[in-house]
């Protein structure tokens, strides 16, 4: 089990900054796809993506925007944190087999414990795949929690 410490709003900097790496899998993309409802053949069905401006599978866009939830919750601020709003630009394509950064950064801290965060996402290429901000409720109290393990689930 892991354990994690979240950041309450008063720890927080302006510039800090907090990063996840995932390689995107074959697997993900499945089970997004049954999770979202999205069975775009352009994620899904290698034929058709063949004939598309991309010339192979790529990912859900807003896969990437589940990565960035992730970080969030998970590691800047943490548990606790309310997500509030989110703006995304979906620069380039995500393929399978692509390893993505999600970068977090602090860029302004708001009234009432609200907190404006720089979303930026790039490939195993350092191009950027993914930019925007997101607008999050920061915790107010530190905590340190044991993480539940992921659920096993199996695509098929």
């Amino acid at each position: 089990m892991t354990q994690v410490t979240n950041i309450p709003y008063d720890a927080l900097e302006v510039g800090q900054q907090a990063n996840l790496v995932k390689t995107v899998e074959e697997r993900d993309v499945q089970l997004f796809a049954a999770v979202s409802g999205d069975n775009n053949p352009v994620h899904l069905d290698a034929a058709y993506a063949a004939e598309t401006m991309f010339k192979e599978r790529i990912a859900h866009g807003m896969f990437t925007g589940a990565l960035i939830s992730a970080a969030i919750a998970c590691q800047l601020p943490g548990p606790g944190t309310i997500y509030l709003g989110q703006q995304l630009k979906f620069t380039r394509p995500v393929k399978l087999g692509d390893t993505l950064t999600v970068q977090l950064e602090v860029l302004e801290k708001l009234p009432k414990g609200r907190v404006r965060l720089a979303t930026r996402v790039f490939n195993q290429s350092q191009e950027q795949v993914v930019d925007g901000e997101a607008e999050v409720l920061a915790p107010r109290a530190e905590q340190t929690l044991n993480m539940p393990a992921m659920p096993k689930v199996t695509v098929g």
